[in-house]
């Protein structure tokens, strides 16, 4: 139940108020688009792989929370000075304009609280209490709903709705959650005593610096195109807010991949740790995704101009820019989707140094091709260096899984997919081409036929499915 709800009100949030407050303050937003990529990029500094050293730690090794519980949280005290003083220092070599420092800042204090409640998530996710966890996971996204459709619709005000004050509802909504959290984790480890050691410290941070590298990496080549666009072009406050049009919708379905994700690193981690086969939980997560992502996507991807249009009432050129970056985002919702499959059983099975390489490659190859791109298609350039980039990297991942787990490709499995990719291809054609009715009703039946296929192709296998949550 809490599942859905996660399901649910994540992307209401995305698309429902932050996309008002997009809409609301156009450019402005663009500015703080730009600004947030850059607190998610320098975010490893504040983790430094904790969460994911922590997340797959714990499951493996119960007992130790109490123990390192109080000595983390101090390392992590510590980090959060460091992560103001980079902040600051390349927001500086960016040459961010004076007028870009204070709602810089809300977004780092924002970011060293969100840090704080994944932290405390990485603890409830490692001793699988999944309720206590989505609790937590969707509690700050209620709060902003509430804050914020006060803000936005509630005021018996002519001022118009001020992009510092989504920061400053962040904040509240982020401390409040953070309390929550808090004393879930208390009532597993009981009282604990703040303390530093300076041996625990240096142990945990070399043990958690692979998982840093690489969440830097991919945040870079994730978050590094808000940051390009608003810096190389002479309207990048404008091209950055069209970018985040599409981005937003892109973030809203990725929901459904992130909360996969935290749910099969702690599941993997123990499978391997028992020595136990990992192919059915491997081969059932993956269809199931799979097919959700493609489903998704295709029918967005289908409807994307009336969804831009309707949501941000565009028009011109500007919903022509909006739109195509839109599309080619919707195909990066495929591959990500599949990374947090192939990516987190990695991840689970301590394979970073090779995570790290491939991530590193995705880098350079995203850089480049921004720089290259982003001048001569500006948001449409963004868009396809990521879905490139994404494409590539998921590639190697499934090809490190077979390899380094013995991974043997199941036959049904593999023709299940081609099978599945074919039939809703057909349908796509189909539906663009002699299906005539309101873009909302289009969707919805697009997505009931996908689901349909999924069932049909055993994309998604309901008795494969109630096993393995009965077993787990």
């Amino acid at each position: 139940m809490v599942l859905v709800l996660n399901i649910i009100v994540k992307p209401f949030y995305i698309l429902g108020i932050d996309a008002e407050v997009l809409k609301q303050t156009g450019e402005d937003y663009g500015v703080y688009f730009s600004l947030l990529g850059l607190t998610y990029i320098l975010n490893i500094f504040l983790d430094a792989g904790i969460v994911n050293y922590n997340t797959r730690n714990i499951a493996q090794h119960k007992h130790l929370l109490h123990k390192h519980f109080s000595g983390i949280i101090s390392i992590r005290i510590a980090f959060s000075f460091l992560y103001f003083i980079l902040i600051y220092m390349i927001a500086w070599l960016l040459n961010y304009p004076p007028d870009y420092y204070w709602l810089l800042s809300v977004l780092t204090f924002n970011q060293v609280l969100v840090a704080f409640i994944l932290y405390l998530r990485s603890n409830l996710s490692g001793l699988l209490l999944f309720k206590q966890d989505s609790i937590i996971s969707v509690l700050d996204r209620f709060l902003l709903i509430g804050i914020l459709s006060y803000l936005l619709w509630g005021r018996n005000a002519n001022t118009p709705f001020e992009i510092e004050w989504f920061a400053y509802a962040q904040t509240v909504a982020y401390f409040t959650t953070l309390i929550v959290a808090f004393i879930f984790v208390i009532k597993q480890t009981g009282k604990v005593k703040f303390k530093v050691s300076k041996l625990f410290s240096i142990a945990i941070i070399k043990q958690s610096l692979p998982y840093a590298t690489l969440i830097l990496l991919m945040m870079i080549y994730y978050r590094s195109d808000a940051i390009m666009l608003e810096r190389l072009l002479p309207n990048g406050k404008e091209e950055t807010a069209l970018y985040a049009q599409g981005y937003r919708f892109f973030e809203a379905f990725n929901m459904l991949g992130f909360l996969f994700a935290g749910l099969l690193l702690p599941l993997f981690s123990r499978l391997l740790k028992q020595k136990e086969n990992i192919n059915e939980l491997l081969f059932t997560s993956f269809k199931l995704l799979f097919s959700a992502s493609v489903v998704i996507a295709s029918a967005a991807f289908l409807t994307k101009t009336s969804i831009i249009e309707w949501r941000y009432e565009l028009s011109g050129i500007e919903l022509i820019n909006s739109v195509n970056s839109f599309g080619i985002l919707l195909f990066c919702f495929i591959a990500v989707s599949t990374t947090y499959i192939f990516g987190t059983l990695l991840t689970a099975n301590g394979n970073l140094k090779l995570l790290n390489w491939l991530a590193f490659g995705g880098v350079i190859l995203n850089i480049g091709l921004n720089f290259y791109l982003i001048p001569i298609y500006g948001a449409f350039g963004a868009a396809t260096a990521s879905l490139i980039t994404q494409t590539i990297t998921v590639i190697g991942q499934v090809i490190l899984s077979i390899i380094l787990l013995n991974i043997k490709i199941n036959r049904i499995t593999l023709l299940s997919t081609i099978s599945f990719t074919l039939l809703v291809y057909t349908s796509y054609y189909g539906f663009s081409n002699y299906v005539n009715m309101a873009w909302y009703s289009q969707f919805i039946l697009f997505g009931i036929a996908g689901l349909i296929i999924s069932l049909i192709t055993k994309m998604i296998d309901l008795k494969n499915i109630v096993h393995l949550l009965k077993k787990d």
